[in-house]
């Protein structure tokens, strides 16, 4: 036997719950779901120029702020070389290590050409040793170095 219909002429909820024979299928996307994608849609146009320019804008700060730093660094060089150029000291210094300058009082000499020590060290392995020949020269002349201590 069929089940009654629940009071107020109402079907279970079970019986409801498919799309009945004659009836087209409902679409889920309903005319207010359209109109929140549409707003939402152009919310987010409207706000990407101006975040995009927000992120240039930073970025541009940022390099500014870099350049800035490094021109102040730059500043803070040059102001402590100034400082020293001002320093009769420092000048006097420059004019003798430079410019060979010497004072009155003082007897200075400048040595043209000096020979430049004939230091020849000959290598210890000719061209063309093996490595191995090598390791164990460098273990042997250890040995020799630590013995004599």
């Amino acid at each position: 036997m069929p089940a009654a219909p629940a009071a107020g002429g109402r079907r279970p909820a079970a019986a409801r719950s498919g799309p009945r024979p004659g009836e087209p299928e409902r679409s889920r996307l309903t005319s207010r779901a359209a109109v929140l994608a549409v707003v939402l849609c152009a919310i987010a146009l409207s706000l990407a120029y101006p975040v995009r320019e927000y992120i240039a804008q930073r970025r541009q700060i940022d390099q500014l702020e870099a350049r800035r730093e490094a021109i102040a660094a730059t500043l803070s060089r040059l102001q402590a070389e100034q400082q020293k150029l001002t320093s009769n000291a420092y000048v006097e210094q420059q004019a003798r290590d430079r410019l060979h300058m010497c004072l009155p009082s003082q007897a200075c000499y400048v040595i043209i050409n000096p020979s430049p020590p004939a230091v020849h060290v000959p290598p210890a392995h000719p061209p063309g040793t093996p490595w191995y020949e090598r390791l164990w020269d460098s273990v042997q002349n250890a040995d020799k170095t630590s013995a004599a201590r």
